[in-house]
């Protein structure tokens, strides 16, 4: 049976098999989430992005975690919130099914997410968790080799979201 919990902290110190880059579509870096995770991995990282090629909204990449705790980094790109009628929420959802599928793939038994899509793209904290605990919730409620699923929270705001949802 698969854990998921929330924690509050920074997800480039997490020790876990992956951690998920909320990435922008060319995996070059940027603000954020995305560049403190390509300052702890190091210049390799960005070598190694630069081999793939960017990635589409929704869809996602694995590279190796290089100087971070993590052996791997799954980069996905959220959806900008324009208001909801644009598919964000279907593109969101995507994001969390490619990245548990690129792990189970490899046979990783551990993932960290950060709240995609929730900070400079705008997306609503309470209705970007509704829609990441459900779907990583359908997804371990397939074969996977996943065995824990940590949201890793910036805030104590999105903390208490988080918490909430996964009580509920």
């Amino acid at each position: 049976m698969a854990r998921l919990e929330a924690v509050q902290g920074d997800i480039t110190t997490q020790a876990v098999d992956a951690i998920v880059n909320a990435a922008n579509t060319t995996l070059l870096g940027g603000g954020g989430v995305d560049g403190a995770i390509h300052r702890g991995a190091g210049p390799e990282l960005l070598e190694e992005c630069r081999t793939i090629g960017g990635c589409p909204t929704g869809e996602a990449r694995i590279t190796q975690g290089y100087r971070l705790a993590a052996k791997h980094v799954i980069h996905t790109v959220g959806p900008v919130w324009s208001g909801g009628q644009r598919g964000e929420a279907a593109l969101l959802r995507r994001c969390y099914v490619n990245s548990l599928q690129l792990a189970a793939e490899r046979g990783l038994r551990s993932i960290a997410f950060p709240s995609i899509s929730t900070g400079a793209y705008g997306y609503p904290i309470a209705r970007a968790a509704e829609i990441a605990i459900a779907t990583v919730r359908d997804g371990l409620g397939k074969p996977t080799s996943v065995e824990l699923v940590r949201f890793v929270c910036f805030s104590a705001a999105d903390l208490t979201v988080y918490r909430r949802l996964l009580d509920g």
